[in-house]
């Protein structure tokens, strides 16, 4: 049934976890099936308004004024074949769902660090997760996507190369994507968790992960978390009021205790949660807030960390406003090509770097601009913010930003979709 601003269930239907500028579309369209999906587009065809599509909301940039809404939270069904390896991911579904679903075969999908995250929008972006560098981009192993373009047709998108292309990388600027299907891999464990360090205590600890990641091989996925932790009581007491250094490991293979020696060596952390993990619980190894809010970021793809003597300084706990620097070590499966090409950019990019503010402040662009040398790009999916649409065309290789808009002026002619990063 479908929501005006008059019904009730209206707001918690269009808020989703990102409050910074939620939607306010004239009409919101639950849907529990992708014929549903399709009767949506169709409607917003007839009544000629613009259209978002919103799973969890995590990575909203812009909130829809007017228009339909299509909340796809209720259509979150996951089908795993065991012996194919692979599962039908419907639209709503978060990876929560589908690392529920595929547990019990022993299998793992390429998801990402917080599970709340919608399964399908993190793919269609590209889709950084836990095991990046041994198995690449989650867009690298999508089988078929059935998508509703906005013409209110739907297809499979495997039938034209073009769309089926674009999709894996291009985000949600092509059509209402009904369900996907992914290939799973066999990792029902890990070698996972974080590391802690009081930056105050060990300050060599990003410079000492950055020459680390120089040595290890491709089953080892590691990140970096640098932010002055909230004195409050809903923080861990050890970590409490620190400017923290936390490093998130994600070791496949039985290697992972020796593999980490170099970080053990820096001394005790404040807080240790490294050891064997289910891969179903894998959300664990960031520990990522899983409570709606508001924040902003900017993100550049690097071909080095050759500023990091900087953050203290601009981004440390004297800084105005709180930032939370996230470091992804790249480079691995993600650097090469997958069988079928699609639309991801930049595989050359050894790091990626995120600035997120918490709250309503912006992010401080004098943190980025020592890295202005090294930036080779940008990753759409952790640009939460209105990007200009040079911004946009940075995310992609040579040539690609054109080749997509002119995709975007095929199926979308009206420009009747709003994805979080428009073409």
């Amino acid at each position: 049934m479908m929501l005006t601003t008059t019904s009730t269930g209206y707001d918690e239907a269009r808020l989703g976890f990102q409050r910074r500028d939620p939607h306010r579309p004239a009409a919101i369209f639950p849907v529990t099936s992708a014929a549903e999906i399709e009767e949506a587009v169709r409607s917003a065809n007839d009544q000629d308004l613009p259209i978002a599509v919103q799973a969890s909301g995590h990575g909203l940039t812009e909130g829809l004024d007017g228009g339909l809404l299509i909340a796809t939270g209720g259509f979150d069904g996951v089908t795993v074949d065991a012996e194919r390896k692979t599962a039908w991911i419907d639209a709503g579904a978060t990876w929560r769902d589908v690392l529920a679903a595929t547990a019990p075969y022993g299998l793992a999908p390429l998801s990402g660090s917080s599970p709340g995250v919608g399964a399908i929008s993190y793919t269609l972006g590209g889709g950084l997760g836990l095991l990046a560098r041994r198995f690449g981009y989650a867009a690298d192993h999508v089988r078929r996507i059935e998508v509703v373009t906005p013409d209110g047709v739907r297809r499979n998108a495997e039938d034209d190369p073009e769309l089926f292309w674009a999709l894996r990388g291009g985000g949600g600027n092509f059509g209402v994507v009904t369900g996907i299907e992914v290939e799973l891999f066999d990792v029902p464990t890990l070698f996972g968790g974080s590391l802690y360090f009081d930056l105050a205590e060990h300050a060599s600890v990003p410079e000492v992960w950055r020459e680390w990641t120089r040595t290890v091989p491709d089953e080892v996925t590691s990140a970096i978390a640098i932010l002055p932790v909230p004195n409050i009581p809903q923080v861990p007491e050890p970590v409490r009021g620190k400017y923290v250094a936390q490093v998130q490991l994600a070791i496949l293979g039985d290697r992972g205790e020796e593999l980490i020696k170099p970080l053990r060596a820096i001394g005790a952390p404040a807080m240790d949660t490294v050891g064997e993990l289910a891969y179903v619980d894998s959300g664990r190894i960031f520990a990522e807030p899983d409570h709606p809010d508001s924040y902003s970021s900017r993100n550049v793809l690097l071909s080095d960390l050759d500023a990091l003597e900087t953050l203290p300084e601009l981004a440390g706990p004297g800084a105005p406003t709180m930032h939370v620097i996230g470091i992804r070590h790249l480079g691995g499966a993600l650097s090469k090509q997958p069988k079928i090409p699609n639309a991801v950019g930049h595989r050359e990019a050894a790091y990626s770097l995120t600035v997120l503010t918490p709250g309503a402040g912006a992010v401080d662009q004098r943190i980025l601009e020592p890295w202005r040398s090294s930036t080779v790009g940008r990753f759409l999916n952790f640009s939460f913010g209105k990007l200009t649409d040079e911004e946009v065309a940075e995310a992609y290789d040579a040539g690609v930003y054109e080749r997509l808009s002119d995709l975007r002026a095929k199926y979308d002619p009206k420009r009747r979709l709003r994805a979080n990063h428009s073409l």
